[in-house]
């Protein structure tokens, strides 16, 4: 039995490091390119971001969105659910609940806190009931579906935030700065940006792994995304299922939006969840963690520390800090073609037509 397991965990493992290294190895010659040393820039990137106090402090506060996306994307990743709109319930669930703290006249800060968080998973709800029940009832490809809805989620918030909810006298597109009580204020160590949310980020974390290996709904994950129509046929509610874990993955999208509004952006701005988006980062950090709860919490540090190393590698060396923009293409890049080949086989297509064509 350990010997099964441990033969099953040593490719999982290099799926997982394989991307990053090839990544960083093209990214060092292009470093080596501009007339720098990799070694000493990927030492200064990763050195100050995760091995010193304050820079991993200030590393665990950016990965506690990302800890939820990534999270978002892989409950329904492991069901063969393909829920692209992990942005658009983002972005959503943080406008609103913007608006929540700034409106609500709550006198205890815990219930503010509370109610903002409540507010930003049930718009993320809503946003993927609608993909959910075409998928489970009509059969429409969730994927297609979430991926537009992002979209024009988009535009609808530009609208709201511009018009009806814009702050008064701002001299740009931004709503209301939410009330002090229902902000997560920095604890103050080493002078560094972590607030609470980082906690209750890993306190889901933590359920959603007792979930994945200890509950009957973990288990019908897995068998939906193996077989469906098996496990349809063993009684399993697969249409029931499909809208719970979407109702849930879209409630993680949610709170990662509520939480990034109250613990570092505190108001609706078009760049709230940045160029990339921590939605679509969630799906780079489901992929490199294998949807697997561990591998999310190592993906989202590790991708976090490189967000907070860009700036040191520009500050000590000569490098841009854009090469971090560069080793993020190229990670999502091979996890594109490794994803692309678990899901129709490509490898096994080639093997397949190369032996015919020996034959």
């Amino acid at each position: 039995m350990k010997n099964s397991k441990t033969g099953y965990l040593g490719p999982q493992i290099l799926n997982t490091l394989l991307p990053v290294g090839l990544a960083f190895f093209i990214g060092g010659i292009i470093i080596l390119c501009i007339g720098e040393d990799p070694i000493e820039a990927y030492g200064i990137m990763l050195g100050k971001s995760l091995f010193t106090a304050k820079g991993l402090l200030n590393t665990l506060h950016y990965a506690s969105p990302l800890l939820l996306t990534g999270l978002a994307i892989a409950i329904t990743f492991k069901a063969n659910i393909f829920n692209m709109g992990v942005e658009g319930q983002l972005l959503l669930g943080g406008f609103f609940a913007g608006i929540a703290g700034a409106s609500l006249d709550v006198s205890s800060p815990i219930l503010a806190k509370i109610l903002c968080m409540l507010v930003g998973m049930a718009c993320g709800v809503a946003f993927a009931l609608v993909p959910a029940i075409l998928r489970a009832y009509f059969h429409v490809d969730e994927m297609v579906v979430t991926l537009m809805l992002n979209y024009a989620m988009i535009k609808v918030l530009e609208y709201l935030s511009s018009g009806p909810f814009r702050e008064a006298g701002s001299g740009y597109v931004c709503t209301p700065i939410i009330k002090e009580g229902a902000m997560f204020e920095r604890l103050g160590i080493n002078n560094s940006r972590l607030t609470m949310f980082f906690f209750i980020a890993f306190a889901v974390l933590a359920v959603m792994a007792f979930v994945f290996r200890n509950t009957r709904l973990g288990m019908e994950i897995t068998a939906i995304g193996k077989n469906p129509e098996f496990a349809e046929a063993t009684g399993m509610r697969v249409r029931r299922k499909i809208i719970i874990l979407m109702c849930i993955s879209g409630a993680l999208a949610g709170l990662a939006g509520a939480g990034h509004m109250m613990s570092e952006k505190f108001k609706y701005t078009l760049a709230f969840s940045g160029t990339t988006g921590l939605g679509w980062d969630g799906m780079l950090i489901a992929l490199l963690g294998r949807h697997n709860p561990i591998g999310i919490l190592l993906a989202a540090i590790f991708f976090s520390a490189l967000k907070t190393g860009a700036d040191n590698i520009n500050m000590y060396t000569s490098v841009p800090k854009e090469i971090v923009g560069v080793l993020q293409g190229l990670i999502i890049l091979f996890l594109a073609v490794q994803f692309l080949d678990e899901r129709f086989g490509l490898r096994e297509r080639a093997r397949k037509l190369k032996s015919r064509k020996e034959a």
